[in-house]
């Protein structure tokens, strides 16, 4: 059908991530921590798609897009241990979730614009954002602490 065809030409759009302190986001094992740019560190690219199911819609939070590492079938998923919202990777490839009918919660983020930065919260977990810590070497994280000690704002520059 028509609308098969235009589900498999749909494709997640690519962004080089970093964080006001000019942190970016790489891959250690199986978890993502922030560290400054330089020559050794590889940062991932970040695969970002919309959600097709609307049940979750909230303008007023943003859009509602999954999260994927670019090359890799990893995507950032929700859950909570011991009680306490955490960020994981899991082993996914985006456009399986893309693909499904019904919004997957845990995957889902709200992508909302704060001036040229962008800001991501927790569908599963509302008032929970991606943060990365102010030292490096962290992993990024879920917090509800806005700009204290963490920062919330990534700043997304389109990659082809």
């Amino acid at each position: 059908s028509k609308k098969e065809e235009e589900l498999w030409q749909a494709a997640p759009k690519s962004y080089a991530i970093r964080d006001s302190q000019q942190m970016v986001w790489v891959l250690s094992g199986n978890s993502l921590i922030a560290a400054p740019l330089s020559n050794s560190v590889k940062p991932v690219t970040l695969h970002l798609i919309t959600c097709r199911d609307t049940e979750f819609s909230d303008k007023k939070k943003g859009n509602l897009v999954y999260l994927g590492i670019k090359g890799k079938d990893l995507c950032l998923f929700c859950a909570e241990i011991q009680g306490k919202p955490t960020l994981q990777l899991k082993e996914k490839n985006i456009m399986d979730l893309y693909m499904e009918k019904k919004a997957q919660k845990p995957f889902l983020f709200f992508h909302n614009k704060e001036g040229s930065s962008s800001v991501f919260q927790s569908v599963s977990y509302p008032g929970w954002f991606i943060a990365t810590s102010s030292t490096s070497g962290q992993p990024i994280f879920l917090t509800q602490e806005r700009g204290i000690t963490n920062n919330t704002n990534f700043y997304l520059d389109s990659v082809e």
